[in-house]
């Protein structure tokens, strides 16, 4: 069926409400608005749903959600656990609610419990709840940190992951094997309500969550000593983690919490934001407004569905606050955690640190300090969840920490997702262990690059949107994989890596070996002296990112050599 046969099918089919055919006939004299809508299904990929919310094939709305409901119904039968039910969580994001309910609905009228929270939750507090009920999967309805328009639906497994092989692909083919939208089933709330099948869920989790979370402090003494001396000031970026973020900093004792009034309550419109997103430096205007009139020492933003944090801190050399990238933070907790743990003697055996292949590479020499394993997976948190999963199996190693650059990491197993609200607890506790000691943040940071060296990270992205973005992204892969670049400007390729086609070339030798990591759509350039280029095409957006890492003698040199890179990079492609 071609896309107009498909828009006309909704136009008059009686599936389809009254409210879908309105704003479908309103676009009826824009063809090229109804191709984009219907030249294809939303693709429900490894993480699950993610676009435009609106009507036709290829938006988020109910019909979609539905469906994808349907295919991950069929799987659980299939497996045999449909007893075990589903958690469902959503985020402050329009139409959050309604599909989240949607789901449930779905589930249950296929038989399967909806265990469905009352209200907003964060993303990693259906990680926990999925293990914590005992469900065979978890659904989680946001798009994360992504613009106003669109919305977004992720499956996690029973062990509080977002799914990986061979279920993810298992999943995905019962979705795409669902032709009919009339063979997708739904039922009255009522009727599930009484029949066992829809149960709202809320304080007993969030209760439970809580107490995990407080088990990460190594040093609760030093957070009562100095939790009146730390002023922090925090946003939630108008999502979902206004409540549990004050909730654990109170219940620790921190005392001078602020959150910025504009950006506290949920709104799925982000009126105060361009992009509610913590890497982008303007979310933190409002923030550093109120931080620079409370004299904070530290700064965080969540996003809205709070499983990213951003930081700034005080310098107290200039008096202004300095950003930190995901790398940046994530080291000043691991580097805490591995040095508290192994000073204080509570460091696990095997303990094992985990990361991604575009993250920081100080995670290297940090490891290596305190003889922690290093295992690096694939970008996407999950595959991080996947060897908590695999060490509890084998018993060979201990998860002690886990990050990716993205501005995600987790502290504990509690969660098998990255975790903003643990981030944010784990970094109060830093600023205080520094405001003892008389140091910031900032100032720890730069210990951290005195004692490791000063790596430095960046990325450049390319937005190439609609039916031919997704058609260049490919061709420029496609240009990457068959003809590798020799060099970066002086920085000669030493080895090229695509995980795609599982293989390592070493370029001066030409010698071949295997990746040793799952098959992938990624591209990897290691260049001398630390430094790296990596091309992957994003997952949820109409994007190809590269990813770039050096290390330099000190903070301007790696800056310098970074901007070369960056124009490097710039001038092959």
């Amino acid at each position: 069926m071609g896309f107009m046969d498909e828009y006309k099918f909704w136009l008059k089919d009686d599936y389809f409400d009254e409210d879908t055919k309105s704003e479908l006939l309103a676009i009826g004299d824009n063809e090229s608005e109804i191709e984009e809508r219907f030249y294809r299904e939303l693709e429900f990929g490894t993480g699950g749903l993610r676009g435009i919310i609106g009507a036709g094939t290829n938006r988020m709305n109910i019909y979609t959600v539905r469906k994808a409901t349907q295919g991950l119904a069929n799987y659980i039968i299939k497996q045999g656990t449909q007893a075990k039910g589903v958690a469902i969580a959503f985020d402050s994001r329009r139409m959050s609610p309604e599909f989240s309910n949607e789901a449930a609905l779905c589930l249950a009228a296929n038989g399967i419990k909806a265990y469905i929270f009352e209200s907003l939750r964060p993303t990693p507090e259906l990680s926990f709840a999925v293990r914590k009920l005992g469900c065979t999967a978890g659904i989680v309805v946001t798009a994360s940190h992504n613009p106003p328009e669109y919305n977004g639906y992720k499956v996690y497994w029973e062990d509080g992951a977002q799914v990986t092989a061979p279920k993810d692909k298992d999943i995905i083919a019962e979705v795409q094997s669902i032709k009919d939208y009339h063979t997708v089933k739904t039922m009255d709330k009522e009727e599930a309500v009484k029949a066992g099948l829809y149960q709202v869920i809320g304080g007993e989790i969030d209760d439970a969550y809580m107490e995990e979370l407080k088990k990460q402090i190594i040093h609760p003494d030093i957070i009562k000593e100095m939790a009146d001396d730390i002023k922090i000031v925090y946003t939630p970026l108008c999502g979902t983690g206004n409540l549990p973020v004050r909730r654990i900093l109170s219940e620790l004792g921190f005392k001078h919490v602020y959150v910025v009034p504009e950006q506290e309550n949920p709104d799925p419109d982000f009126t105060t934001l361009d992009y509610p997103n913590p890497e982008d430096p303007k979310a933190f205007t409002y923030a550093l407004r109120l931080a620079k009139e409370k004299d904070a020492d530290i700064v965080l933003a969540t996003d809205p569905d709070a499983d990213r944090l951003g930081v700034y801190a005080k310098d107290t050399k200039t008096g202004e606050y300095v950003s930190f990238t995901g790398n940046m933070s994530g080291m000043l907790i691991a580097e805490y955690i591995l040095r508290e743990k192994t000073a204080t003697g509570t460091m696990p055996a095997n303990p094992a640190l985990v990361t991604t292949i575009v993250t920081t590479n100080m995670t290297v020499p940090i490891t290596q300090t305190y003889n922690v394993k290093l295992i690096e997976v694939l970008t996407g948190f999950k595959f991080i969840g996947e060897q908590i999963k695999l060490f509890e199996q084998t018993g060979s190693n201990h998860y002690v920490f886990g990050l990716e650059e993205s501005y995600g990491c987790l502290a504990g197993t509690h969660a098998r997702d990255k975790d903003a609200i643990v981030a944010v607890m784990c970094l109060c506790e830093v600023a205080a262990y520094c405001k003892k000691h008389g140091k910031t943040l900032w100032d720890m940071m730069l210990d951290t690059y005195e004692k490791y060296g000063y790596f430095k990270e960046t990325q450049y992205t390319i937005t190439l949107k609609g039916i031919d973005g997704s058609r260049q992204i490919a061709e420029i892969m496609d240009k990457l994989r068959q003809n590798p670049p020799k060099a970066f400007g002086d920085l000669k390729v030493l080895k090229f890596r695509d995980y795609e086609n599982d293989v390592v070339i070493d370029m001066e030798s030409g010698a071949k070996t295997a990746t040793g990591l799952p098959k992938s759509n990624v591209l990897y350039f290691e260049l001398p002296d630390n430094a790296w280029c990596c091309a992957r095409p994003s997952g949820t957006e109409p994007k190809i990112k590269f990813y770039m890492g050096v290390k330099g003698d000190s903070l301007e040199d790696a800056q310098n050599r970074i901007s070369r890179l960056t124009e490097d990079l710039k001038a092959v492609l």
